[in-house]
């Protein structure tokens, strides 16, 4: 399969997509910033446009333009003179502080669709087992765009060791999110601050997922929880399945799923979310890996694992 991404640095084990180079640990700012393909810079120029069809006759439009890459000089998106850009350097910067003092360590950075998103992933430090043995570890996702298409999101993740699914942190009203708006400047250290009440329900999150391992499922309701995180009906006529969606992800909780027969996992709410995180990250169609990995944490596949967080918590009670 073809694939986007544009450019990755990771440290420690390869990422799921296989793609990047690979740093030893602790490595400065600086060396992620070539090794991940993000020293570069955003730039902007006039937008320009000719209004002859039998000649050249050039005007520019004064309410809009174009930002394009230092390196390549390549185009990456037409906006509003008002668009607040944030560097490559930014993204990575961001996280200098928490790694010197804070206990984060960066592992994974990288270039989205030719530099209409950049982003970054860092260890917290914090992790939590689920019952039998279930690793969960606690990151913090930077990520932007410069094609209006995602709004500079700081957000706190958790990583399924045993596969490495990923699921976005939310307790109640919390999502464990910040969003900034390009019309906005970037201001780290508010975002910071503002994080400050993600990180600290760590432990409220983590307590769903344990109360997830302890509740059994029959394979009625797991069906029909599939049915309502897809949106579509139980079965069809012969009784069979309905979509290969709706296959892949019984088969995902059935034994197939990367540690779907751990004791917390195997017949229960916590082994229904996790064939959806492993649908979504891993098994989903998709045009590239570029667009999965796009789509499974700001995209359709973002939203899919919510809700299926959602209705796994409502099965718990």
């Amino acid at each position: 399969m073809s694939h986007l991404v544009e450019s990755m640095a990771f440290v420690r084990e390869t990422p799921w997509h296989s793609l990047g180079n690979q740093l030893s640990p602790h490595q400065p700012v600086e060396t992620w910033l070539t090794e991940a393909g993000m020293n570069w810079t955003i730039e902007q120029s006039d937008v320009l446009f000719n209004v002859a069809s039998d000649g050249m006759h050039i005007r520019s439009h004064a309410d809009a333009k174009v930002l394009y890459r230092s390196d390549t000089l390549a185009p990456l998106s037409v906006v509003s003179p008002r668009y607040k850009v944030v560097q490559p350097r930014e993204v990575l910067h961001f996280y200098n502080d928490l790694v010197s003092a804070g206990g984060f360590e960066l592992e994974t950075a990288g270039v989205l669709k030719g530099g209409r998103k950049l982003w970054a992933l860092a260890k917290t430090g914090q992790e939590a087992l689920i019952r039998g043995g279930d690793r969960v570890k606690a990151y913090l996702l930077l990520a932007t765009s410069c094609d209006g298409t995602l709004c500079t999101t700081a957000q706190f993740t958790s990583v399924r060791v045993v596969c490495n699914n990923t699921l976005q942190m939310a307790v109640g009203e919390r999502n464990g999110a910040v969003r900034v708006p390009h019309s906005t400047t970037f201001d780290p250290k508010a975002v910071k601050e503002a994080l400050g009440l993600g990180l600290s329900s760590w432990d409220a999150f983590i307590g769903n997922l344990k109360a997830l391992s302890k509740r059994p499922v029959s394979a009625a309701e797991a069906t029909q929880f599939f049915s309502e995180v897809l949106g579509e009906q139980v079965l069809d006529t012969d009784g069979t399945p309905a979509s290969r969606a709706m296959q892949q992800l019984t088969a995902l909780n059935s034994g197939v799923g990367m540690g779907s027969l751990l004791p917390g996992s195997r017949g229960t709410a916590w082994g229904l979310l996790n064939a959806v995180t492993e649908y979504v990250d891993h098994q989903r169609r998709a045009r590239s890996q570029d667009y999965r990995l796009d789509s499974a944490w700001f995209g359709q596949g973002a939203q899919l694992k919510q809700k299926a967080l959602g209705l796994a918590v409502v099965l718990r009670e």
